[in-house]
């Protein structure tokens, strides 16, 4: 689950003001009794969690003790998951969770954080709770010893909307709290050295002339932060967003960085980029099973109600369905098993190591908009013509094969991924081109979608010919996924050509 929470200090005499006078019509503070929480952090001895923002504690007294926090997309928003288990033997699946950052360096206890709370709920007239205010008064422990103390305000947000934080911000830091940055109580606790910056360097910002090592830099930090941010959310099982997968992230991540390491050959050292892309390469495999059985279970759905007038057998769309299923489980228990590797292990070290200290080649030394449009150029120049295997994308034939199509997709996959990665340096241009290749990208990757489906469809009506229903259901879903192949490639030579304008491609050379 999601936690949104603000936080504020204040002093050890700060009075909490009266919210009532403040709070929209029809909210009420309903006051709870005090609790004593003892809560125990752990964490690596360099505090690899701490640093990253990650915390694993097993807290007295809750229901479930332990506790896994990982940061999220937004300051004070963070992914909380709970389990049971005994104080001293932390939950195998929390452990896991957080291997991206502790690299399985062993986790002891680090801090001790005793805290007095007093909490009070914002409740709505229907009795749902809106927010809650805990005003904390902690302790931090070294044994029955007491080291250090202070006093926080947080205030999380339940089913209420962001104004009431608002509201109630206003009230505490008129009565002189005081809004900071988002400080974990144990990062508090622990001092100076949970605060010293995380392992995993993260992209930063470009000087305001880079060189071409600075892009690659910037390029292999963000994708490798991209790759293991959805490590812990893929063991979840959890989704991203309203349309997407940490799978599907991930899976990104990992090829965004190989074409990276591609595109960006010669300025990087063979002998360290190549070893990088091959286990890249396997991982984004094992991924891309599992991503493969997501996409087809959403389009079976997508493609079976396209025509709400003439709807298919429900039955037998269920049916295909629980084939579709089964591969997903499988594909997630593959991703697990290579997840809990001593391969992907030695991944994860690696990509921490390449982000920390890229191996560059003297050529990276160069300009970036001098070195960079050159080699951009070549993965450009390979999707516009082709070569003898592979179709130009401005010859490409509307009745070639499907695998031709195919072909030209990850000839185009390549192109863009190469724009996009320059396109914040270089701007103008660039980013007009990375955009509209996006687009056309779009355009053939619902190409490969449609035809890849139309495949399935009919291997898993082989399955059983006995059953016609399933049969029937197929040859219908088959037929919509055909003309979704015929109606991209009507509207993709359109596309090409607002790409593939002389304007927009003049930066190539």
């Amino acid at each position: 689950m999601l936690e949104e929470e603000r936080k504020y200090d204040v002093d050890p005499d700060f009075t909490l003001p009266e919210l009532s006078g403040v709070l929209p019509d029809g909210v009420r503070v309903v006051e709870l009794p005090p609790v004593t929480l003892t809560a125990t952090y752990f964490d690596t001895t360099d505090l690899r969690l701490a640093r990253a923002g990650v915390s694993l504690r097993h807290r007295k007294g809750d229901e479930l003790p332990w506790t896994v926090k990982l940061p999220a997309d937004s300051p004070g928003v963070r992914h909380e998951i709970s389990r049971p288990g005994r104080p001293k033997n932390a939950p195998a699946e929390l452990v896991a969770l957080v291997t991206a950052y502790s690299r399985n360096v062993e986790l002891r206890p680090a801090v001790v954080v005793r805290t007095v709370r007093r909490a009070y709920e914002l409740r709505d007239d229907t009795d749902r709770v809106l927010a809650e205010l805990a005003d904390d008064a902690v302790q931090v422990r070294d044994g029955k010893q007491v080291r250090s103390t202070f006093r926080e305000i947080e205030v999380e947000r339940k089913d209420g909307g962001r104004d009431l934080l608002d509201t109630v911000e206003s009230a505490l830091t008129g009565a002189g709290a005081r809004a900071g940055d988002f400080t974990p109580k144990h990062v508090r606790a622990l001092g100076p050295a949970a605060g010293a910056p995380p392992e995993l360097v993260p992209p930063g910002t470009l000087p305001e002339r880079p060189s071409a090592g600075d892009v690659v830099t910037f390029a292999v930090r963000r994708s490798v932060g991209r790759l293991l941010a959805h490590d812990p959310l893929v063991r979840l099982r959890a989704p991203v967003g309203d349309d997407d997968t940490a799978v599907h992230q991930m899976r990104v991540g990992c090829r965004r960085l190989r074409s990276d390491l591609r595109t960006f050959g010669p300025l990087v050292r063979r002998a360290w980029a190549q070893p990088l892309r091959d286990e890249l390469k396997w991982l984004a495999g094992v991924l891309g099973q599992a991503r493969d059985a997501e996409v087809l279970r959403a389009r079976l759905a997508r493609t079976a109600a396209t025509d709400p007038l003439s709807p298919l057998d429900s039955a037998a769309v269920d049916r295909i369905d629980r084939v579709l299923a089964a591969r997903h489980s499988a594909a997630l228990e593959a991703v697990d098993e290579a997840l809990s590797s001593t391969r992907y292990h030695a991944l994860v070290e690696a990509l921490v190591d390449a982000a920390r200290t890229p191996q560059l080649t003297a050529r990276a030394g160069g300009p970036a908009d001098e070195v960079l449009p050159r080699l951009v150029a070549r993965p450009w120049h390979r999707l516009t013509d082709g070569d003898d295997e592979v179709d130009g994308a401005a010859d490409l034939d509307p009745y070639a094969p499907d695998e031709r199509w195919h072909a030209v997709r990850i000839n185009g996959k390549r192109a863009r991924y190469a724009v996009d990665a320059v396109a914040g340096v270089l701007g103008g241009d660039a980013a007009k081109l990375a955009k509209a290749l996006a687009k056309v990208q779009d355009l053939l990757g619902e190409h490969q979608d449609a035809a890849v489906a139309a495949e399935t469809w009919l291997s898993i009506a082989a399955q059983d010919p006995s059953d016609h229903a399933v049969a029937v259901a197929a040859g219908r879903l088959v037929e919509r996924e055909r003309a979704a192949v015929r109606t991209v490639r009507a509207a993709f030579p359109d596309a090409w050509r607002r790409a593939s304008r002389r304007r927009r491609t003049a930066w190539l050379g």
